[in-house]
């Protein structure tokens, strides 16, 4: 037998074979015996069955496969005999989780479930999502994208650099999924208030659209993240020898903007007219212009400036019910006049206009705006960014936020500076002399950011104040009585906000669909949530929430012409639940 099998060997045998680098197996396709220099095919397999089932996330189930699919797919013996349901499965990885002392531990151990269980992974977050909404995004993303770089095991999203200028498209095709409804995307120059990371920014567009499923119920393969990467002003990352993006200084004008068109042309000539765009922490100066140049063309639009808008409205709308007066009785100071504090500053505005039936030039009179040197007022319009110009009010001017509470004696104070603890306890005590009830909102991301503590703005106000913030804080007790600071976090606004252009086959963004959305929010909130002080719901109704979202702006949609899913469903809320993304596990044939 030997002899012969010798042969068929090319003279190997046994005892003496042809050397191989792979410890002896067979080099059938010759990538072992392949000297460096020389080119391989990288083989793989097409089929989910046996050993590539295990490995393919969208349709792993672990050991939750029942012995008729071990045996139908080739699983046998692939996996311990033990057969776990789903609920268990969650169980102990829950359990795994929360014995993690780190939160970038959680986060880590998170995505490495998103990578080899889909389902398993958006399970436990949608049954979760209060505990574990902030590994997955703020503030746990912010550092997450600190340590891109050195955290990075495998590509979650595609790749797009100066490299691949002329070629874009291409690079589009190489994503596996085609039918994609919406992409998020960042260039990593302002990301949360931690600043240029670069290419180290894809932590953003991952979790957000995690948020979009997990949340608004658009299905995993229909996301895309998309980091576009012209490099970075940030010495750090330029120096670090595990940064993972261009080493070289950004790009910026003509470069930047042709790369940016040749992005949105090949976007909707590979995804049609009706894919969303999602701009996400874009520096201000690019924000405000690519929104502005695209708006028209494109389904588009950015979360920093229309998201935290839309949020913040609902709370505001909804904290009517504990301040008292309507919108336009109430007078608003921002700190910070970037794309966050400008965005809001103009949907209140805009809302106020709509109830009160005044025109918007008379409304944004209502609202004053603090940047880095000081109130924005007419005198100095000549030298304000365009976005500013429309806040500079009559009045004299006014150097630091002290004086403008003093002067302008606001009802409602808005953070959204980027820079933390800058509501300090001399401006919080201000607010609450001149206010019965104080609305304090310090929307900085992540928590070392926000502008004040729940428990500052409790302490300082004596209990006075209603507070929200931009990333979670504790219940905080003063004086016998439990005071729950509500979340002003953008996820409750754009997965349903998403969902609802959609499932409407909308082609473009209006600034009336985010006003749909804000009130949709405010409604949510229940009379035993303002009892505790909360102007947000709970996180735990998020899906209904984001049903209920989705129908208003699809509503919205439809009776702006802009909807191409005809016929109008009947029922838009029943619609939109049945639309979403359920990660139960599927029975295989």
């Amino acid at each position: 037998m030997e002899s012969t099998l010798k042969d068929l060997r090319d003279g190997a045998s046994v005892l003496h074979p042809k050397s191989s680098v792979a410890g002896g197996v067979t080099d059938i396709y010759g990538e072992d015996a392949a000297t460096e220099d020389q080119l391989v095919t990288p083989w793989t397999f097409s089929v989910a069955s046996g050993y590539s089932l295990l490995r393919d996330p969208q349709h792993n189930k672990g050991l939750a496969f029942t012995e008729r699919e071990r045996d139908a797919h080739y699983l046998c013996g692939l996996l311990p005999p033990a057969i776990i349901p789903q609920q268990l499965q969650e169980k102990k990885l829950m359990q795994n989780i929360r014995n993690y002392q780190v939160p970038l531990q959680k986060y880590m151990a998170m995505m490495d479930l998103e990578e080899r269980n889909e389902r398993l992974f958006y399970k436990l977050l949608i049954d979760n999502v209060e505990e574990l909404l902030p590994i997955v995004y703020t503030p746990t993303v912010g550092e997450a994208c600190q340590k891109y770089g050195s955290i990075f095991k495998r590509p979650q999203g595609l790749y797009i650099s100066l490299k691949e200028r002329g070629k874009i498209l291409e690079v589009l095709k190489n994503w596996p999924q085609r039918s994609i409804q919406v992409i998020v995307v960042t260039d990593g120059e302002r990301i949360l208030g931690l600043g240029d990371l670069g290419c180290q920014g894809m932590g953003i567009p991952v979790g957000k659209l995690a948020l979009y499923t997990a949340l608004g119920g658009v299905r995993p393969s229909a996301c895309l993240p998309i980091t576009i990467d012209v490099g970075t002003n940030n010495e750090t990352l330029l120096n670090d020898e595990f940064y993972i993006g261009l080493r070289q200084k950004r790009a910026t004008g003509q470069e930047y903007a042709e790369l940016l068109q040749e992005f949105m042309t090949a976007v909707k000539q590979n995804y049609g007219e009706k894919v969303l765009v999602q701009f996400e922490d874009f520096a201000n100066h690019n924000a405000f212009e690519l929104l502005a140049k695209y708006g028209t063309t494109h389904l588009v639009f950015n979360d920093d400036i229309q998201g935290t808008a839309s949020v913040v409205l609902a709370g505001v709308v909804a904290a009517l019910k504990l301040l008292g007066g309507k919108l336009s009785d109430h007078t608003f100071l921002f700190l910070g006049a970037g794309e966050a504090g400008t965005g809001i500053a103009e949907l209140i505005a805009l809302e106020m206009s709509k109830q009160a039936k005044a025109p918007l030039e008379e409304t944004r009179k209502k609202i004053w705006l603090v940047d880095s040197k000081g109130l924005i007022v007419s005198s100095r319009k000549e030298s304000l960014q365009h976005f500013k110009k429309p806040w500079a009010h009559e009045h004299e001017p006014v150097k630091d936020l002290l004086g403008a509470v003093k002067a302008i004696k606001p009802t409602i104070l808005i953070g959204s500076s980027g820079v933390g603890r800058t509501f300090t306890k001399e401006i919080i005590e201000a607010l609450a002399s001149i206010n019965e009830k104080p609305l304090i909102m310090a929307l900085s991301n992540p928590t070392s950011q926000s502008e004040c503590t729940a428990e500052e703005a409790y302490n300082w106000t004596k209990g006075k104040a209603i507070f929200a913030s931009g990333s979670p804080f504790d219940p905080v007790e003063y004086e016998g009585k439990v005071f729950v600071p509500g979340q002003a976090n953008n996820a409750y606004i754009f997965p349903g906000f998403g969902l609802g252009l959609v499932i409407s086959g909308a082609i473009r963004v209006h600034d009336d669909m985010l006003l749909s959305a804000s009130e949709a929010l405010a409604g949510q909130v229940t009379e035993e949530n303002f009892e505790k002080g909360l102007i947000y719901p709970p996180f735990s109704n998020i899906r209904k929430i984001s049903a209920n979202i989705a129908a208003k702006v699809a509503a919205k949609a439809y009776e702006l012409g802009l909807a191409t899913h005809l016929p109008r469903p009947t029922d838009l809320v029943k619609y939109a639940e049945s639309c979403m993304y359920s990660p139960v596990y599927r029975n295989y044939r």
